[in-house]
Order: structure tokens, then sequence, then C-alpha cells
């Protein structure tokens, strides 16, 4: 009997399927990248990977070789396994999603020339709305540059079919979009509009952010907007049971004149590109998120390859620039953009950077630290760390239980109230968030360590499982109930005195489910900082692991960061932070060049 030898290595395994010596190594490295986000394996990169591969793949890799295999397609020949293009391979599968996302954001951009003119002449007619919209001052005082940004991205939103706005906390992308919706409503009250995104709590609180907004507007448009029903992507697409596709796609679109996504920085390939298929290129499709959050936890960095697609934002042709500036009495609120320029990009004047954060100033807090963090400035970062250095930002490199116990006794407040819903507000106003989910700082053991505090002071009663006023997230989409993936709530007793599950819907009002219901659920006293993305909360206990870990980088610490509005609390060391902040997210995608190629095609 032959001796079986196990290796325990996935991507080994599935490259040794494929009994070709020459294409294996390939193989395992583009699966290899597959699970840790990327898109496709970089051929022009190839020699940095090499150190990655198994020890009996060490062969020279001949990326020549590739053209002559018959498992390897072209971009034109794609019945095949793996797929070369552009000096990248890919799984067919995923060129194709990258392929057909491209072109559908292309058959946006052609369905638009038709309609500018229209809308041009729509936005001159509502001029004084605009003017009304956009009133002189509306720049923070500390701000540098002068450019209302906010109202070139609601012109283009107007003008466009295809917008990305993107922007930090606080820069108002919800509220650009609640002036770009006054101006469509006013043009058009019969308008049909859908929110969604990835998170059933994403999609809620955009929603409630609309909703508040509208008290800038008449009585009428200001009905269109409490009308808004907010979405998951998944639920807005209408998932088919047991199947990875859609009940809405390119044969099936949507049936909204706009469709507007939050949070498109945690949206994957996959459900990005079936999204797309699914809105008719003659409809406006909005997306909004932060370019420099952490990238989805599947394949792809959608949103940021798309932001980051051209040289430069926020430029616009003269002849766009001379069109806003015409709207405005004074036509000073765009004349500072950086000069007019022309670009055959395909993106050209359809991603907007929102640049003034009304919730932070760029010298101070939590908006100098987080910046810092996502330039890696050195400098700066240091001078958060020594104590007393500022009242936002605690750096604690000795993990002390004084600061995390004093934290965590903040949770009292949401256990003591007898008020459901006031409950639940109570405890969104802090969180304890980690970067890992093993290990001494991982998330089990946070979550336990706070249990105990909890418990120990009578707070608590764990009684199993499910105990009263445990906090909640969801792990799973449950549409049966209309709860999804990330929905947060609390244990408490019905009427009845049975343990249930009370959670706030996205119109704020409360919902309860049998406990028994809910099979995929976490406790959410602490949660990972990749859950906690399309979340705010009033302060925030960031706690990273004390040993150096391949998952810390910029886009991870900016992110945990940027979810406190006032006070943010660091558990790390000075060599931990620095070493996050000098590494960035480099996912391997075509998207940039071929979007490039697309605009010079055209």
């Amino acid at each position: 009997m032959k001796n079986i030898v196990t290796i325990n290595d996935v991507h080994q395994q599935f490259a040794d399927f494929f009994d070709i010596p020459g294409l294996k190594p390939f193989i395992y490295l583009l699966s290899k990248k597959l699970g840790e986000g990327h898109i496709c394996l970089d051929l022009r990169k190839i020699d940095a990977n090499q150190n990655d591969l198994p020890v009996s793949y060490t062969a020279p890799l001949n990326t020549a070789s590739l053209k002559d295999c018959h498992l390897v397609g072209s971009g034109d020949v794609v019945n095949k396994p793996f797929v070369l293009y552009n000096d990248r391979l890919y799984f067919q599968r995923y060129f194709r999603y990258e392929t057909n996302f491209i072109r559908y954001i292309n058959a946006f951009l052609e369905a638009e020339k038709e309609l500018l003119p229209d809308r041009s002449q729509a936005l001159l007619e509502h001029q004084a709305q605009v003017n009304e919209l956009f009133p002189g001052g509306a720049i923070p005082e500390s701000s540098t540059d002068k450019v209302d940004w906010q109202l070139a991205a609601a012109i283009s939103g107007v003008l466009n079919n295809f917008t990305i706005i993107t922007g930090g906390p606080g820069t108002g992308k919800t509220t650009t979009v609640a002036k770009i919706l006054s101006i469509l409503y006013t043009i058009d009250p019969r308008l049909t509009v859908a929110l969604a995104a990835p998170t059933g709590k994403a999609a809620a609180r955009m929603a409630e952010s609309l909703r508040n907004a509208a008290g800038q507007t008449n009585p009428e448009t200001a009905k269109l907007f409490q009308a808004l029903n907010p979405s998951t992507i998944h639920r807005l697409l209408k998932p088919m049971n047991d199947s990875p596709y859609f009940k809405h796609n390119e044969n099936n679109p949507l049936n909204f004149d706009v469709v507007i996504v939050d949070e498109c920085s945690m949206i994957d390939l996959a459900l990005f590109s079936k999204l797309l298929s699914a809105i008719r290129p003659t409809s406006r499709l909005i997306m909004l998120g932060d370019k420099n959050q952490l990238a989805s936890v599947e394949a792809g960095s959608l949103f940021g390859d798309l932001c980051q697609a051209q040289e430069q934002l926020n430029v616009f042709s003269p002849e766009r620039t001379a069109f806003i500036n015409n709207l405005l009495p004074d036509g000073s609120k765009i004349e500072r953009i950086a000069s007019p320029v022309q670009s055959k990009h395909a993106l050209f004047e359809h991603v907007v950077e929102l640049r003034h954060s009304r919730r932070f100033t760029g010298d101070a807090g939590i908006g100098r630290f987080s910046r810092a963090l996502i330039q890696n400035n050195v400098p700066v970062i240091q001078s958060f760390l020594s104590p007393g250095a500022g009242e936002e930002v605690v750096i604690d490199q000795q993990y002390s239980d004084k600061i995390f116990e004093q934290f965590i006794a903040g949770y009292a407040a949401f256990i003591q109230e007898k008020d459901i819903r006031t409950a639940l507000k109570k405890l969104n106003e802090l969180r304890v968030l980690v970067a890992i989910r093993d290990g001494a700082t991982g998330l089990s053991s946070i979550n336990r360590r706070i249990e105990k505090y909890l418990q120990d002071r009578k707070l608590l009663h764990i009684t199993g499982s499910f105990y009263e006023n445990r906090p909640i997230m969801l792990s799973s989409n449950y549409y049966e109930h209309g709860l999804f993936n990330g929905d947060t709530g609390i244990i408490r007793k019905d009427e009845n005195g049975a343990l249930v599950a009370w959670f706030e819907d996205a119109n704020g009002e409360l919902k309860s489910v049998f406990t028994g219901y809910l099979t995929q659920a976490e406790t959410a006293f602490a949660m990972t900082i990749h859950k906690s993305q399309g979340s705010e909360f009033t302060a925030v206990l960031v706690i990273l692991p004390a040993n150096e870990t391949p998952i810390l980088t910029r886009e991870l610490l900016y992110t945990a960061v940027s979810r406190a509005r006032k006070k943010v609390y660091v558990q790390g060391s000075e060599t931990t932070i620095l070493q996050a902040a000098a590494k960035f997210v480099d996912r391997g995608s075509g998207i940039k060049a071929r979007m490039a190629a697309e605009g010079n095609d055209h």
C-alpha cells in the first residue's frame, strides 16, 4: 500500500489537480492571490511572488509558456478555465465579472450622452433652487480648499448616469445626495428611487440621514423623502433560492430611475457586477463611499480602483466648469478648481471627492490622526503617542486594564435602560473594535472579558447562549424576518416573559424575533473592524494585536479610528501602529488599466 502524503495547503491541492508542470506554479499563486482578495495575478510582478511558492514549485517561471497552454484563453477566447489578458492571469469566472463590470459602466456612460442636453436645460430652469441649496459660505472656515465640492458632486449627480461621490467621515456624502434628490424630485416628482447598501444597517442609516435632510425641502418633496425604502443589495436584487443568481439581472432590470448605493467599498467584484447588470443604463446610478476604507472581504477593491483610476480627481472640462459657474449668481464657487482640463479617461467628470469634513478638522483630533494614518505621516502619528497629546485620540501602549474597564463600564447605560428603543441607541454610542478573531486580543477573548467584567458587577446574568441584555450582531441574512447580516440588536424579554431579540427596522420601529430563529449571531460588545464598516459610534476602543499580523494595514486602522465621532482609544504599541500605517492594501485587478484604455478607445 502506497504512503499517502497529506498536503494541508489548499492552493497546492488545487494546483496539483492540473497535470501541467509549467502551469502549476501560476495556478498556485493565482489561487493564493484570490484568497487574499486579488482578482488576478499580475505577471509583471511575478518575481516578487516566487518566494510564496512551495519547494516543489521552485523551477523558473516561464510566463511566455502560458500563451501556448491549452487551458489558458485570451481576452477573446474565454471558454477555458484560465484567461491571460494584459499581462494578468485570471480565473475565467473573475475575468468575466471584471469584463462585465467595465461593460456595464460603459453602457451608463454611453447612454447619458443623449440625455445630457435635456438635463442641462432642466438644471438651468431650476437655477433658483440650486442657489437655495448651495448658499454662499457653506465651506468650513478651517478649510484651505475653498471649492464647494458638494456643489460639484450634486451637479454631476444630476447630469450623469454614473456618478461616484467619495469622501471621509463628515464630508457630507449623504447631504449631497439629499440635495441631488431635491433637485430631481422638483424636476420630476414621479421619480422612482432605490436606496441600497451592503448591510441593512448601512442602508437604514442612509435612509434616516436622507429623511432628516428633507427638512430643507418643500412639504411635497419632504413626503417623497419619507417614502424612501432602504434595502440591502441582496434584497434589492431578490436572491433566487439555493442559487448565486438574482431575479433582477440584465434581462430583468430594476424598475428605478435612480439607484443610490452607500458603503460601496464593502462590495466585492461578483456582487458589484451583478448589481450593475440589474440597473438600466438609462437610469442614474450614484455610488457613495470612502476610498480610504477597507476593501471588501471577498475579491476585489472595486470602489477604490474606480476612485484611483484617474491621476487626479475633481478636475472638470472648461465646458462643465463654465456650466456650473453659470448656475450661480456670483460664478465664484467652482472657478478655483484646478485649471479646467480635457481628458479622454472614461471616468472623467464622473468621480468627485468631498474634502471638507464638518465632523473633524484636519489639524486636530480624530481627523488629523486618521489622515496621518492613511498618508503614513510618521511624525504626526508619533505626536499622538505622548500621554495627554490630545483629548479626542488616546493611545494606550501599555494595554491598561484601567482604560479598558473604564470604557466598557459605559455598557451599563444600555443594560440599565428600561425602554428598549432607547437601550438600542445607548448600545450604539460605544463599541470595542478588534482586528482579529483569535488570541488574547481577538474577538472571542475580548467579548468574554467584557461579559465577565459586567457579570462580576451584577449587570449581566449569563444563563445560556442567549441571555438578557446580550448584544448580538447577525452574521447571516434572515429575509423572512427582514433582518440582515450586520444588523445589531439586544436580547430582552417580551410581554410574555420570553427572551427575544429586539431590533430597529429601517423606519426606526421596533421588531422582535424569537432567538431560536437566529442561529447565526455573535455577541457584539466587541466586533471586528471589518464588521464595523457602515457604523458610527460616539466613542470607540480599538484593540490591536500585540504582535505584527498581516491583516494590519493603514486602511484597517483608518476604518477603525474613523468609526468614532468624538473619542477614540487605541490600545497598541508604537511599533504596531507604525507598521500598520506603513502597509497598504494593493489588490491586483485590471480595472484601472482597462478603464483608461476604454476612454482612449472612445
